[in-house]
């Protein structure tokens, strides 16, 4: 491969890790906004209504699916255990929250799981200050507590209208 095309893939690949975690971060703010809507009233007072599809419910949806965007830019592909393992459970995560079922264990285990990853890989305080690295962990560190935030939102609430939990308890 010519040397030339290096810093070019180098780009590309970080700046869609960049859009990945920013989108991830968008996904906690739509999850908030969704929490913030309020429902619209009932027309008479105590008699159940049928349900219906509203925004609340998709903003949730793509509120779950924008934040395991983050767990996407964690997958590491060498051939040691601990990478290894790491795709696994993690992919299985990203599927259960974002088909919205188990949601809120999901989510759970999703921030225990982001939170020790975190604490190990972006551990800035372990850099010098003066270091340029110590800048970029530090970012790092807090973008993803940010998107921990998001997914304790999840738990918090819960997956929303459009999730196989909500489907579950029609049948």
């Amino acid at each position: 491969m010519e040397l030339w095309l290096f810093p070019g893939l180098h780009l590309c690949v970080h700046k869609s890790l960049w859009t990945a975690k920013n989108l991830a971060l968008g996904g906690g703010l739509l999850l908030l906004l969704a929490e913030s809507r309020s429902e619209g009233k009932s027309m008479f007072a105590g008699v159940p209504t049928m349900r219906e599809s509203s925004p609340k419910q998709y903003m949730q949806l793509g509120g779950r699916v924008l934040l395991v965007l983050m767990f996407m830019t964690l997958l590491h592909f060498d051939m040691n255990f601990f990478s290894i393992l790491q795709n696994i459970v993690g992919t299985a995560l990203i599927i259960l929250v974002a088909v919205g079922f188990k949601t809120k264990l999901a989510a759970l285990t999703l921030v225990i799981w982001l939170f020790g990853i975190n604490i190990y890989f972006n551990a800035f305080w372990t850099v010098p200050a003066y270091k340029p690295m110590h800048d970029f962990l530090k970012y790092d560190f807090f973008q993803t507590m940010s998107v921990i935030g998001g997914l304790l939102l999840v738990v918090a609430l819960g997956p929303g209208g459009v999730s196989m939990d909500e489907k579950k308890k029609e049948w």
